[in-house]
């Protein structure tokens, strides 16, 4: 069964290619959603797929990228929005472009 998760990743975890890692990691474990960078410093993740691939995702999440330092996450499940892909999105607030 698929599930939602909202994911907040605290840390020094921009300017580390966190976001480009996290989508490596995605599209190779098959999750969908998207990750953004925030204004206060943290990264903000939607992932959908089922139970034991959010956890392996969750798990390298923690972790991150070889030069991130993370020191919290935050992870809420929420309500299946069925995305297609996995996306960087570039700014905080705007849509995701091609």
């Amino acid at each position: 069964m698929k599930k939602h998760f909202d994911i907040t990743v605290s840390g020094k975890v921009q300017h580390v290619f966190y976001r480009a890692s996290t989508k490596a990691v995605a599209d190779q474990l098959g999750v969908k959603g998207f990750v953004k960078n925030q204004p206060d410093g943290s990264v903000f993740i939607e992932a959908e797929a089922d139970t034991l691939t959010l956890d392996m995702f969750v798990d390298w999440c923690k972790e991150g990228p070889e030069d991130a330092t993370v020191t919290a996450i935050e992870t809420h499940e929420g309500e299946l929005k069925n995305y297609r892909n996995f996306e960087v999105v570039k700014k905080s607030g705007a849509q995701a472009q091609d």
